[in-house]
């Protein structure tokens, strides 16, 4: 009984808190041919992230080159 009771409630509480349906206008947007990649679509947003990773990953390649050449060369 009150185990029926509990679920009830939470059904009925979680009816209550309707969320907009946004898929519709984000595959607008996504499917919009405007000439940017997909990863670019979302605006200014992703084009920071898409720069930040770019940064992070051409300094990380540097940082193993260099620490590659370091640590091939004899100790004095």
């Amino acid at each position: 009984q009150a185990l029926r009771q509990l679920s009830q409630r939470t059904i009925s509480t979680a009816s209550r808190r309707q969320i907009e349906n946004r898929v519709p206008e984000h595959q607008k947007l996504f499917q919009e041919d405007n000439g940017l990649p997909v990863h670019l679509k979302g605006g200014a947003k992703d084009s920071l992230l898409y720069r930040a990773t770019t940064v992070i990953s051409v300094f990380g390649t540097v940082y193993a080159i260099y620490y590659l050449a370091v640590s091939s060369m004899p100790k004095k």
